[in-house]
């Protein structure tokens, strides 16, 4: 029987099953509108707010703080545009910072907020291994930022798995007047989510990256921030996100967050421990394979990134789905693109070693007994592909 492996959990997880236990009667036996003020309503109303004390307690922050959304994109493009839009309203023009390994999410909507609102954007520079330095952003920042400026970082890299220094670049932001906003969806499950210690204004997640269900997602917003609606309408979530509450999706969101921390060492062990094997095999076996991203002691625990010399990473993605391995060759937004990887190329991978990346990222469920097979099978698959280009003259 042929293996069936799924090492793309930066993709997606599968919902845990306990997840679903708790999203089920949401469905059809406690079904009211939480905005209804007859008892149906009030008990879905019920089960949302006590989703987001569980979720408050997680991240340190106060249930007012937290905005639900459909996902971690919707919460990105929320923090962005309402800073733009604002500032637009305000008579000023708004000043975005980022950089070009942050999830499109992020640098496709910054760019497009320059081209149509008249967005000041800056490019951050990122070291070789996708670090943002807070020398850098200070530099970047200048002097004169205020409520206008908006500094937006992932907090782990969803393409290479480095961790961005949190803390440190929120309070060289925070020190130039400017806010902070980080995209936490690779990191939750993995790392703390403390805004306090974050330091952060803005925090995006999305539920299906630790097990939850897709199609759910949150922006922690910091008491105090005013930031014009992402959708105007029935006035949900205190006129910051109007729309029906998706209350299944909202149980499930909470319930997920709450299961990834009551377990989090067990869980982070776990994945470093394949990691590691992974790295060290990967790169022991495969002529021409590099680490891409921070060493292990700065990425994500279940994160493994690699450029391979000489392979078409598409060619190579289709070997391994053949023999049972499902793997990805960066962001799942990008699969299939014959482009090269934006976040590589900002790291100063040339363009020909970019088209040959492969991530394998694991999971919960994912055992010794499926690195050993992966390590069996991936230099066979590298040097096939190989032999093809060869062949090709490429």
């Amino acid at each position: 029987m042929r293996k069936s492996i799924y090492l793309d959990h930066a993709a997606t997880t599968p919902t845990d099953p306990r997840v679903v236990d708790a999203m089920m009667p949401f469905f059809s036996d406690v079904y009211g509108n939480p905005s209804s003020t007859h008892s149906f309503g009030r008990k879905a109303e019920k089960a949302v707010e006590n989703a987001r004390q569980t979720i408050a307690g997680i991240l340190n922050c106060e249930r007012k703080e937290i905005v639900f959304t459909s996902c971690g994109t919707e919460s990105d493009n929320m923090a962005l545009r309402s800073v733009a839009t604002e500032a637009k309203l305000n008579g000023k023009r708004a000043h975005l910072l980022t950089d070009h390994a942050e999830h499109h999410a992020i640098s496709h909507t910054a760019a497009q907020l320059e081209r149509t609102m008249d967005t000041r954007l800056t490019w951050l520079e990122v070291t070789s291994d996708g670090t943002i330095l807070p020398e850098t952003l200070k530099t970047s920042l200048g002097d004169g930022a205020d409520n206008n400026t908006l500094v937006s970082i992932l907090y782990a890299n969803n393409e290479v798995g480095t961790i961005q220094p949190i803390p440190a670049l929120a309070q060289t932001t925070h020190s130039a007047g400017a806010l902070f906003h980080t995209d936490a969806v690779q990191a939750a499950g993995q790392l703390s989510l403390d805004v306090k210690q974050l330091g952060v204004d803005m925090l995006s997640l999305t539920a299906h990256k630790f097990y939850g269900p897709k199609g759910v997602g949150l922006l922690y917003i910091r008491d105090g921030l005013a930031l014009l609606p992402a959708q105007t309408g029935g006035g949900q979530e205190a006129d910051r996100r109007a729309g029906t509450h998706n209350v299944p999706l909202i149980v499930g969101m909470a319930k997920a967050l709450e299961l990834a921390y009551a377990d989090l060492q067990d869980r982070v062990t776990h994945y470093r421990h394949l990691r590691d094997r992974l790295i060290a095999g990967v790169l022991a076996t495969v002529p021409g394979a590099k680490l891409s991203g921070a060493e292990p002691d700065r990425r994500l625990p279940n994160h493994a990134s690699f450029v391979i010399d000489g392979i078409d990473a598409n060619a190579l993605l289709m070997h391994l789905d053949l023999n049972g391995v499902a793997a990805s060759s960066g962001s799942a937004c990008n699969t299939g693109n014959p482009e090269p990887s934006d976040v590589l190329l900002s790291m100063g991978c040339s363009p020909s070693l970019a088209l040959g990346s492969l991530r394998l990222t694991v999971g919960r469920g994912t055992s010794d007994a499926d690195i050993d097979y992966v390590l069996s099978i991936l230099p066979e698959a590298v040097e096939r592909v190989r032999k093809v280009r060869e062949a090709q003259g490429v």
